[in-house]
């Protein structure tokens, strides 16, 4: 890594981010645009979708600045590793009873939103018998659902984490996926297909995602005849999913290693004609990352093919200069990165990691505003590369959307 990169990897956020104001600031004509733009997109947005019901409705109502929405996507996430019926029940009553659920009721149009209120309010207080009945409503629920008892609330909220799963997972397989996808594909929707729980413990479990990852590169492949890989669906893979020990200091053993095994499975794509994007891991896994990306990137195999890349994640400190880093090693090569920014999702453990280890200070920044920043300014600064970069963008934030339609319009 260069020295700018190894200065901002624990650099003075205040620093970075006075930097970064200065990279993404955009003209008031601009501004004004985007600002436009996201107040319409959040409109249109709550109008159709809101209004629809179902799980919008009910994300939107327990959004995740509430105890509440804490505790459901708590739930949601430990109930799948969760192997026994008496750790569930436990789980319930933790998550469950401490949440004020009555204060949610009756406050969203959808019926969806106050049925489930009264669900997760029934849930709270049939393990917790103290509290007093208020409404005949609750009442007769309590009754309905007291005749169950705990294994029925127990089935009620596996039944909701279907509904959650059916939301953001595609498949359980990458051909039922694929077929899911075939109607919104029909609408102009592409995607990057990749698997749950990637992470390698052992090299069984490695060769396993290895087998997995050929397979899945095969179908979608398959299902995308004809096009390239701008123009098609591709596949995301983990580095950490093709070895048990993707660490730093097995870094003599895993380059060499993993640079071979990534290497096959972009062979395999550009084969089958579709993009292949690294997904970002943790800010420790990066120097040998871009090592491994970097060979591979330039090995003569994948001469005259643009579909290799990368997610870029800007909540990282170093995110905004490691662009020109991938910029020099995609002109030294005549071809194009396909770039994916993203803001990154493992915020939690990087804090957590630098205060176990006694860092002097975080690899990510610590405040959503200095992320959002970042996101922008690496925006900017990855559109001013079209020589280097095919980009991609992925948010969930309306301003940012917003920020990229307008600096991408010409």
């Amino acid at each position: 890594m260069s020295k700018i990169l190894n200065d901002a990897f624990l650099g003075d956020e205040t620093t970075l981010v006075n930097k970064l104001i200065k990279a993404a600031t955009l003209p008031q004509t601009s501004l004004d645009n985007i600002r436009q733009q996201a107040e319409k997109l959040v409109t249109q947005v709550r109008k159709t979708r809101l209004n629809q019901g179902g799980l919008d409705a009910f994300l939107y109502q327990y959004d995740l600045s509430s105890n509440e929405g804490i505790a459901l996507m708590c739930l949601a996430e430990a109930l799948l590793r969760i192997p026994d019926k008496k750790t569930v029940d436990k789980l319930i009553r933790d998550k469950i009873t401490r949440a004020d659920w009555e204060e949610h009721l009756g406050k969203s149009e959808s019926l969806f939103v106050n049925a489930a209120t009264w669900g997760l309010m029934l849930t709270g207080k049939i393990i917790s018998p103290t509290e007093k009945d208020s409404h005949v409503l609750h009442k007769t629920l309590k009754g309905l659902v007291k005749r169950g008892g705990e294994p029925f609330i127990r089935k009620s909220m596996a039944h909701a984490m279907k509904i959650l799963g059916n939301q953001f997972v595609m498949g359980q397989t990458i051909s039922k996926a694929i077929k899911r996808s075939i109607p919104l594909e029909s609408q102009g929707y592409l995607f990057s297909y990749d698997m749950l729980g990637e992470a390698a413990r052992t090299m069984k479990d490695a060769d396993r995602y290895f087998n997995a990852y050929e397979k899945a590169i095969e179908k979608i492949g398959e299902a995308t005849t004809g096009k390239s890989p701008i123009t098609g669906s591709g596949i995301s893979i983990k580095l950490s999913a093709l070895h048990p020990r993707y660490e730093y200091a097995q870094r003599e053993e895993i380059v060499p290693f993993l640079t071979k095994k990534l290497l096959a499975l972009a062979i395999h794509c550009k084969k089958v004609n579709i993009g292949l994007t690294v997904d970002a891991e943790e800010a420790e896994r990066l120097d040998i990352s871009i090592e491994i990306i970097k060979a591979v990137f330039c090995d003569p195999a994948l001469n005259n093919w643009e579909g290799f890349g990368l997610a870029l994640q800007s909540y990282q400190k170093r995110g905004y200069y490691l662009i020109d880093e991938l910029a020099k090693i995609a002109q030294s090569q005549n071809k194009k990165f396909m770039v994916r920014l993203i803001k990154g999702a493992y915020w939690d453990s990087e804090i957590k990691n630098a205060q176990v280890k006694g860092l002097e200070g975080y690899p990510v920044f610590t405040r959503k505003t200095a992320t959002d920043v970042s996101f922008l300014a690496c925006a900017k600064k990855i559109l001013s590369y079209s020589d280097a970069f095919y980009p991609a963008f992925a948010t969930h934030n309306a301003y940012s959307l917003a920020a990229i339609l307008e600096m991408a319009k010409d």
